[in-house]
């Protein structure tokens, strides 16, 4: 059914992602498809790396890990934005794209009142992206 899985990551808050993580990985393993775990970062220097390769050597070392541990293949695609901040929607749309992929497993808040006025970036995904997208809560 899928073949080809993406799921955001933000290696700030791996700890916030272990249910979305491992939702991935056991969809993988069912249906025999590769994950692809996208980072998005700026060009600036930041606590994962001075240069933006530090960072994709991060990510892919990230994604290598979690392919070994759950049994799956895996991979990595960073995609460098000058204000990730405010463009993150659009680069995981365009990521989708990109990667090839035919699903998207993303870590998502408990809705709270700012979502009434701010959608948050799973939801937009959820509403933009023209595959299907698996929203994790916790």
């Amino acid at each position: 059914m899928f073949s080809n899985i993406m799921v955001p990551v933000d290696l700030r808050h791996l700890e916030r992602m272990s249910k979305s993580l491992q939702a991935a990985a056991d969809l993988a393993r069912l249906y025999s498809a590769r994950v692809c775990y996208v980072g998005v970062s700026s060009a600036e220097p930041s606590d994962l790396g001075h240069r933006p390769e530090e960072v994709a050597a991060r990510l892919s070392g990230f994604a290598k890990a979690e392919a070994a541990k759950h049994g799956h293949q895996g991979a990595s695609h960073l995609v460098i934005n000058h204000d990730p901040t405010t463009e993150l929607d659009k680069a995981l749309n365009d990521a989708v794209e990109e990667v090839g992929a035919d699903l998207v497993v993303m870590a998502t808040h408990i809705p709270n009142v700012t979502d009434y006025i701010w959608a948050s970036h799973g939801g937009t995904l959820a509403l933009h992206s023209p595959v299907s997208v698996m929203l994790v809560r916790g």
